[in-house]
């Protein structure tokens, strides 16, 4: 999820205990990029893992029946699907390169990461057994065990090691398969188990379910890693390249990939889609390979646009919204998987398998929706989301102040206690 406190400068080597940044020291196009980051997340998670089955996609005549589902499932699988995902992905890497660099001086940094990063998969297990299955926290916490030891390495390393796990992950398809997913009859007794359980049950038959489903979905986490892996290099590395803390001197430049990445990113993944929804010539083997590079292309040109536009001063005004939902991001996703757990599980309103498309993503919009309103009236009242301040406080080893107004005497006094 969240990558982190996100500034602009090293902090100077400190014998002091470290503390969070400072909403001042933020950049405001990283809190606007995972803001609207959040949006396609969820607008994908509600119509796909809380409305029907995770495998439910993989089974033949899945498609959509309305022609305004159909519609609306295309505009997402083309724009949004993955990308979103791949944006917050890219986010991570550069939280966790600005906190690395940050501590520097620091002789507990890794101890303090190492901390940060188990705070996270502490949290993200409790989200994958008792509220929703499709967590990314997990996830994200073992990928940036992997990283750290990068974080202090040469740009170059870093740059290499990115390069070479995205090749491993677009060529997958054309190695020995790594690991074995369910074959079709297991997917749609997979399928019609969710469907009872889910629709229908309490929390406890959702929770067996649950247990049960994600040994399953474990494969698919496993997969992925090499990727996500990836992609918190490509941020790192964007971080530690100069672009994002200097985008106005970069504007040019991130246009330009903007441009490049948006076209070419949109235009493989249309061309990936392109079977499935136009009945276009199948691309073979080489599908997944067409796939998940456009989806890395696209992400990256939406990510240099976002920085390019922040940094303008129209820009900053039209996206200026988002922003508070970024800087609570980590909040607001456990609350859309507890919110959409009520929506769609048995222990609630039950609609699980029984909404179209474009209905649940309408419900998705005023979720958001009112994420924002609220985002921007707790963090008036507060310096952090609740579950941020439980991040950083367990992090740092000390309570954080909360309160958005805090005398700065007393808040140096907490700190150093």
């Amino acid at each position: 999820m969240t990558g982190g406190s996100i500034g602009s400068r090293t902090a100077p080597a400190s014998n002091s205990p470290p503390k969070p940044m400072s909403r001042s020291a933020r950049l405001d196009a990283i809190d606007v990029m995972r803001g609207l980051a959040l949006f396609g997340v969820l607008a994908m998670n509600i119509v796909t893992i809380f409305r029907v089955s995770i495998f439910a996609p993989f089974l033949p005549n899945a498609e959509p029946a309305g022609p305004l589902d159909r519609a609306v499932a295309a505009v997402l699988t083309v724009a949004v699907e993955c990308k979103a995902i791949t944006l917050l992905s890219l986010l991570f890497g550069v939280g966790l390169a600005i906190q690395f660099e940050r501590l520097a001086g620091n002789p507990r940094r890794m101890i303090l990461l190492v901390r940060r990063l188990v705070v996270l998969l502490g949290i993200g297990l409790v989200h994958l057994y008792l509220i929703w299955s499709g967590d990314i926290l997990v996830h994200y916490a073992l990928a940036g065990f992997v990283v750290l030891p990068f974080l202090g390495g040469a740009r170059w390393l870093i740059a290499g090691a990115a390069l070479l796990l995205l090749g491993l992950y677009v060529a997958m398809p054309l190695l020995p398969p790594i690991v074995l997913l369910p074959h079709a009859a297991e997917m749609a007794a997979l399928v019609a188990d969710a469907t009872r359980a889910y629709g229908t049950g309490g929390f406890f038959d959702v929770l067996a379910f649950r247990i049960r489903e994600v040994t399953v979905i474990f494969p698919l986490q496993v997969m992925g890693l090499p990727s996500t892996v990836a992609l918190f290099l490509v941020g790192a590395f964007a971080w530690r390249s100069g672009v994002l803390r200097r985008a106005s001197a970069n504007r040019s430049l991130l246009f330009a990939v903007a441009t490049f990445g948006i076209l070419l990113g949109g235009g493989l993944s249309l061309a990936a889609a392109g079977q499935e929804l136009f009945d276009w010539p199948s691309l073979g083997r080489a599908h997944f390979s067409v796939e998940q590079l456009g989806v890395v292309v696209l992400a990256l040109g939406y990510a240099a646009a976002v920085v390019a536009a922040v940094n303008l001063s129209g820009g900053r005004r039209m996206l200026g919204w988002a922003a508070p939902l970024g800087r609570m991001a980590f909040t607001n996703y456990l609350a859309q998987s507890v919110i959409c757990g009520w929506i769609f599980y048995g222990y609630g309103l039950g609609q699980f398998g029984r909404l179209g498309v474009a209905a649940t993503l309408a419900i998705g919009i005023f979720v958001y929706v009112a994420q924002v309103v609220f985002s921007a009236w707790w963090l008036r009242r507060y310096r952090f989301g609740p579950v941020e301040w439980l991040w950083r406080s367990c992090m740092y080893g000390v309570l954080q102040p909360m309160r958005a107004k805090v005398n700065l005497a007393i808040m140096r006094a907490t700190i150093a206690d």
